[in-house]
């Protein structure tokens, strides 16, 4: 007598083709984050002077842009062809990247948790160095911009840091008409005027430091954001949770449709 074995493993249609779904909605948003990125450095002039780039002392915001779009993209991609083709290489890839990712998140919150003042430095550190190239590159300009606008703030500590600014610096040696000022975005709005004043900053710091306070923010950043972040502690969470879930979600779709593949395969063999 013979006896056969029917193996009625197969692969879900329906987790294939949801992880797909899943993963084409972020390797279209790598190519928006790419275009736009690209698209920035070619009105900057970047493209045809890498230079421009590797010269600049502060963070310029378009390589983060960039950054993100390249790991979207990748991601993305390996997700949406491992899918389809039901390929084990890629799809081990794309869940081994979500996990290490996601431990990254996890392991940067807890650091920065447990060693608060070690971040607060590095913080500081990171604005001053902002400061000092606050004119050399428009995209940074605007980001610190708003950054003091939204918050109220003006410098890392204080309106003093823009001493490390070579336009704003109060040195006797500055010949810059901006000397021993702030930006604009430091200034406190006025309701009545209309347009903004992009000179309301000039000359302030070199009035007595009790005039500062009708004119400008005297507030630091860092100690803004330090106040924002328990304010809005369960908005930051909630956005937190909110990613963690879609990568955990991420994850088991791509384990899932792994141990699908490696049944039929399996089955197969017999």
């Amino acid at each position: 007598m013979h006896y056969y074995r029917y193996s009625n493993a197969e692969v879900s249609c329906w987790y294939k083709y949801l992880l797909f779904s899943y993963n084409i909605v972020f390797w279209l948003a790598g190519v928006a984050f790419l275009a736009a990125g690209l698209w920035a450095w070619s009105e900057k002039g970047v493209l045809s002077d890498l230079t421009k780039v590797t010269g600049l002392h502060g963070l310029d915001p378009v390589v983060l842009v960039l950054l993100v779009g390249i790991v979207m993209f990748t991601l993305g991609f390996a997700g949406c062809v491992g899918a389809l083709r039901e390929n084990i290489c890629l799809l081990k890839f794309f869940c081994g990247a979500i996990v290490f990712i996601f431990l990254l998140e996890l392991a940067v919150a807890v650091l920065a948790f447990l060693f608060q003042d070690w971040v607060r430095d590095r913080v500081k550190e990171f604005f001053e160095n902002n400061i000092k190239s606050y004119r050399d590159d428009i995209d940074l300009q605007n980001l610190i911009d708003s950054l003091q606008k939204i918050n109220h703030c003006c410098g890392a500590q204080g309106p003093d840091d823009w001493d490390f600014n070579i336009y704003f610096n109060c040195s006797s040696e500055s010949k810059s008409r901006e000397k021993c000022g702030v930006p604009f975005s430091c200034c406190i709005p006025d309701p009545a005027q209309k347009v903004v004043n992009t000179q309301c900053g000039y000359d302030v710091r070199k009035k007595s430091k009790s005039q500062w306070d009708d004119q400008i923010f005297v507030k630091g950043c860092i100690l803004a954001l330090e106040a924002w972040l328990p304010r809005n502690i369960y908005i930051v969470a909630g956005v937190f949770i909110a990613i963690s879930l879609l990568q955990i979600f991420g994850i088991f779709l791509a384990r899932t449709l792994i141990s699908d593949i490696e049944a039929v395969k399996a089955g197969n063999a017999f």
